[in-house]
């Protein structure tokens, strides 16, 4: 990256989107062409036994640009967007001191959403109350937790079911505080990082081009070993509410590995689940990000309405291109 195009701001680019859309290539690509270091926002990608199942870069990848946080925390940790922002800062510091333009992609939207415009002060949550939220969700199932929480937080009306993660939450901070976890977002005020400036790039393909994308994605996995990978996971004897042990793929393979279902089974379920996740990926890049961008998103939101390809890169470099000399 030259440093006379920085005008107003050191710039960073953001690429977000669903799985399998081509994200990671895209990533690739603008770091190439402007010397940049490929930073990770994907929550799972963190976890350095998750290499296949969340389709880490290649070596052959890893030596085209820099990388950072693949891989860099065990299993047995519990990750936090927080804890990310505060490892993606020193990310990006670090580039834009060594000349690098920051190139930040992930499909956690709120990691992203964190990083342009930081975080509400949620109290923390005991561990005691973390636990019961998991084992409540594992005893009623997902639509019963779901309709009790929206009693008491009307406003998780809009998570679904299946969303253990984001349900878990917002019911372990109503329990632990009193107070719904929308009205600890809404007081937060906006805390952009000082001195960047992000353009933000959303690929938002259509949906059966995603799922068809999503179902290819998981038989390469197979292929390139995610049975083992999970074995090796369950071989550790974590706690199943740990987030690596959410991993797409990760709870269906390891029912295959425990005798529940065959092996076409959990390829099937392993399948779904993808699709469903990317489904709410695209519902959330769409409505959150690409129709209201962050304040800190000074260049806007740009938005590719298909899968990447290599047939998009002149035109998508070719938006970067623009901004950096803007």
């Amino acid at each position: 990256m030259d440093k006379d195009m920085v005008k107003d701001g050191s710039p960073v680019v953001v690429i977000g989107g669903p799985t399998a859309s081509g994200k990671s290539a895209l990533a690739l690509d603008v770091a190439r062409a402007f010397g940049g270091t490929v930073i990770n926002a994907d929550s799972m990608q963190l976890y350095a036994e998750l290499s296949v199942l969340t389709a880490r870069p290649a070596p052959e990848e890893l030596a085209q640009a820099p990388h950072r946080l693949y891989g860099v925390l065990p299993a047995a940790v519990r990750g936090s967007a927080a804890a990310w922002r505060r490892m993606a800062l020193d990310a990006i510091n670090d580039a834009l001191g060594q000349g690098w333009l920051p190139v930040v992609v992930g499909g956690t939207g709120l990691y992203l959403r964190a990083l342009m415009q930081g975080l509400s002060d949620v109290p923390p949550v005991p561990e005691a109350i973390r636990h019961a939220g998991r084992e409540r969700y594992a005893a009623i199932g997902g639509d019963a937790f779901r309709t009790e929480l929206v009693a008491r937080d009307p406003a998780s009306a809009k998570l679904h079911a299946g969303d253990v993660t984001r349900l878990t939450r917002a019911w372990e901070v109503l329990e632990a505080t009193g107070r719904p976890l929308t009205a600890w977002q809404v007081e937060a005020a906006e805390d952009a990082p000082p001195g960047l400036s992000f353009l933000v790039i959303v690929i938002d393909p259509p949906r059966d081009a995603l799922y068809a994308a999503c179902d290819r994605r998981f038989g390469w996995m197979m292929e390139r070993g995610a049975l083992e990978e999970v074995r090796h996971l369950d071989a550790l004897g974590l706690d199943r509410g740990l987030p690596a042990m959410k991993a797409l793929g990760v709870p269906e393979l390891r029912a295959h590995l425990h005798g529940c279902l065959s092996l076409d089974e959990a390829v099937a379920k392993a399948r779904q689940s993808t699709r469903n996740y990317a489904k709410r990926q695209v519902t959330w890049f769409r409505h959150q990000l690409a129709a209201r961008p962050p304040r800190s998103a000074v260049h806007g939101c740009h938005t590719l309405d298909s899968l990447f390809a290599a047939t998009h890169s002149n035109a998508m470099l070719g938006v970067v291109d623009h901004v950096l000399r803007a």
